[in-house]
């Protein structure tokens, strides 16, 4: 329990840090943040899975409900499984999902609209580990079996798929290409429009 309110402790003082005001002022604002809200019940939630079963079972409601109304108020996901480093900071709330299985370093900044998920199958498939003071953008999506290193800045909507060295600044390069024409049809008609793309083609 003292580990877990040591990094909960942590997780509050990135928060006061960033709020303007006095003392009063600071406490309160910490209070009212999503974000506090959210460690405060995932660092309760992971502490409960070193108990023993009997005792989880009598304290378990406590953390699913607490859990359930984080997610429905401020649209934050984080498992109890996940591993995550003490002073996790969260500046913004809304789209925030987290793999049960990641893992992330400590003093990590988390913008709103970040997904950090599994991709890939078997011996292939995975989640990101994430070093220590790493800053994930608005809008970053960081998935699969790679690993971001410490002091890494990844900006606001990349997609990041592959391992990133320590002290890297990721950006989002402008523009956009087209990869291919299968586009959002369902299986079945997938085929169909392949086909029509080809013969288009030899058309022209």
């Amino acid at each position: 329990m003292v580990e877990a309110l040591r990094a909960f402790g942590q997780d509050l003082s990135r928060t006061y840090a960033t709020v303007d005001g006095g003392r009063l002022r600071k406490t309160i604002g910490c209070i009212r943040t999503p974000g506090i809200h959210a460690m405060a019940v995932f660092r309760f939630g992971h502490r409960l899975l070193g108990l023993p079963l009997l005792l989880r079972i009598v304290i378990d409601p406590v953390y699913l409900v607490a859990n359930a109304l984080v997610k429905m108020a401020w649209g934050i996901e984080i498992p109890r499984a996940a591993m995550i480093g003490p002073g996790l900071y969260i500046g913004h709330f809304g789209g925030i999902i987290v793999s049960s299985a990641a893992v992330i370093g400590e003093n990590c900044n988390i913008s709103h609209g970040v997904t950090i998920g599994a991709a890939g199958t078997r011996q292939r498939g995975g989640v990101p580990r994430i070093g220590n003071n790493v800053y994930i953008g608005p809008g970053a999506k960081v998935f699969g079996r790679i690993t971001i290193g410490n002091n890494v800045k990844i900006g606001a909507n990349c997609v990041v798929h592959k391992d990133v060295p320590e002290n890297a600044v990721v950006a989002l390069n402008p523009g956009f290409e087209i990869i291919s024409f299968k586009g959002n049809l369902p299986v079945s008609e997938d085929v169909h429009a392949e086909s029509a793309s080809v013969h288009e083609l030899d058309v022209r």
